[in-house]
């Protein structure tokens, strides 16, 4: 049997999903929630020549971005310092592990009390949510990084400066790259929930202001962008993986 190659199944999956999109919206009891895909493309061209649409993804690009990158310049110092010191890692993790049970949601009084309703206010909220994921899934990429090699490199004569940056980052740098995927994908799924502080502007505002108006075309609309957008920095991030690890696969052959 002929094997069919990965972008052509892809193409296929795609197009089912479509058809299926499109027979379930004919549907009249599921047509007055999900809204056919042609109308869904029609809104979109609206929202593109009014300007709104750039101007919400714009928007929510910026506070992705911001909290997102806040989220991994804390994140990896403080996994590293959690696997590699016991002492931080006895003071902190109770913390970390206490708030990666609270939702993000239930945060944002706190956050609009202390902040307002500005823009600190939406990153803060993406913040601790990719923080939160990210610190775990790195600190578990340390933690699991092959004793052999650091006893290797002590036999060699390497201090704990040598073996820090030429063994336990080089080791877990695959399991940072993991983290940031699964910080993208929390920042996305957080937006939403941050731009109930007050926005103005965004997607997940615009997701909210047309579900008051029952406009579901709209709000089909914002839930696949939002979606297409995660998707293709999760691609890019994937891309990285395997261009930047690509050393790891040659050893292992």
């Amino acid at each position: 049997m002929k094997k069919f190659p990965s972008w052509l199944l892809t193409v296929i999956s795609i197009v089912i999903g479509i058809v299926i999109w499109y027979l379930l919206s004919a549907i009249p009891a599921v047509g007055a929630i999900i809204t056919s895909p042609l109308r869904v493309v029609k809104t979109l061209l609206a929202e593109i020549e009014s300007g709104r649409m750039l101007s919400n993804i714009w928007a929510s690009l910026l506070r992705v971005i911001g909290g997102f990158s806040l989220g991994l310049i804390v994140a990896v110092p403080a996994a590293f310092l959690m696997a590699w010191y016991a002492f931080v890692r006895a003071i902190v993790d109770p913390w970390i592990q206490f708030f990666r049970t609270i939702p993000p949601i239930a945060l944002i009084p706190l956050v609009i009390v202390s902040q307002g309703v500005g823009e600190s206010a939406k990153i803060s909220v993406i913040f601790v949510a990719t923080f939160l994921v990210m610190v775990i899934s790195i600190f578990q990429g340390v933690r699991n990084v092959d004793p052999t090699l650091i006893r290797a490199a002590r036999v060699l004569g390497a201090t704990d400066k040598h073996i820090f940056l030429e063994v336990i980052v080089p080791a877990s740098f695959p399991y940072i790259l993991v983290g940031v995927r699964l910080g993208l994908a929390a920042a996305w799924t957080t937006l939403v929930a941050a731009e109930l502080t007050g926005a103005n502007k965004g997607l997940g505002n615009m997701i909210m202001e047309a579900s008051l108006y029952f406009r579901m075309d709209v709000v089909i609309l914002g839930i696949m962008v939002i979606g297409i957008i995660g998707l293709s920095m999760d691609r890019f991030v994937l891309f990285l993986e395997r261009r930047l690890t690509g050393w790891q696969e040659l050893r292992q052959g």
